[in-house]
């Protein structure tokens, strides 16, 4: 089968410099509305491997996001936001970006197309067979990657990918190859768009669901979350008053002393009044 780069494919759309403001705005939202079907049809591949993330996190397993520019930086952004909302360790799940964390701002030349790069920036946090390794491309060529995704799977380590391309390099390397295809860019080959607004929601499903499934979440609540401002105490404290039928003041003073709503919740069951 012929490898073809949807992502890469001309626009649907011309003469762009010709169109009004309204006229860019429109479409760019129409295609938009593509990215939420394409993740839909993904659904399964997803469950696939958030089912197989979970018990290797429950064994002390962590999760890496790799990839090169901007879809790095997505999984960069997904893994740093799981310590303030869910009050996990930054070390659980890690985001790695293809020339270190100048490309989070800059771009680094050919940093992602060194084949070798991604292992060796995996094997400095002792990577193991019981973490998951997962490649972000929206080509699903990169071979920064590439090369990490085949060697964590010659070493027994669980591959997944997200990639705009069906049937690419990258998803041959990944034991559950997550494609969501959302078709050319409205800006054509510009995979910022409509491609890393698809990843985004994916590491969304995969983190949330996996943080869920560890038990960082109760009813609908981040009771875990970390306090690390005024509005987060304050809607940890309504979490405290809503959970126990005490004043806003006494709730605040018990989510203080103990540092969360779960801990501060099972002290005043446990008789810390």
């Amino acid at each position: 089968m012929t490898f073809v780069k949807i992502s890469e494919q001309p626009s649907l759309y011309d003469g762009l410099e010709k169109k009004s403001v309204h006229e860019l705005l429109t479409d760019i939202n129409t295609e938009d509305h593509k990215v939420a079907d394409a993740v839909q049809k993904a659904i399964p591949q997803i469950e696939r491997l958030v089912t197989q993330i979970v018990p290797r996190m429950k064994k002390g397993g962590r999760v890496f996001y790799m990839g090169a520019g901007t879809s790095g930086r997505m999984g960069v952004l997904d893994a740093s936001e799981l310590p303030p909302t869910f009050g996990v360790p930054p070390t659980m799940v890690i985001g790695l970006i293809a020339g270190g964390d100048t490309a989070l701002r800059n771009a680094v030349e050919n940093a992602e197309d060194d084949t070798a790069q991604g292992w060796a920036d995996l094997q400095e946090f002792g990577i193991n067979d019981k973490d998951t390794v997962i490649g972000i491309a929206a080509s699903g060529t990169t071979p920064y990657v590439i090369g990490a995704l085949h060697e964590s799977r010659a070493h027994g380590i669980l591959t997944g990918c997200i990639t705009s391309n069906p049937d690419s390099p990258m998803a041959a390397e990944s034991d559950v190859p997550i494609e969501m295809v959302v078709g050319p860019e409205f800006v054509t080959g510009s995979s910022r768009m409509k491609s890393g607004t698809g990843q985004k929601m994916i590491l969304n499903m995969i983190s949330t669901s996996v943080m869920i499934q560890m038990g960082r979440v109760k009813g609908n609540r981040m009771v875990n979350m970390q306090l690390t401002n005024k509005k987060l105490v304050d809607r940890g404290t309504r979490m405290i008053v809503d959970e126990l039928g005490l004043d806003y003041d006494h709730a605040q003073r018990l989510l203080l002393t103990h540092g969360s709503v779960r801990l501060a919740v099972e002290a005043y069951r446990e008789g810390d009044k």
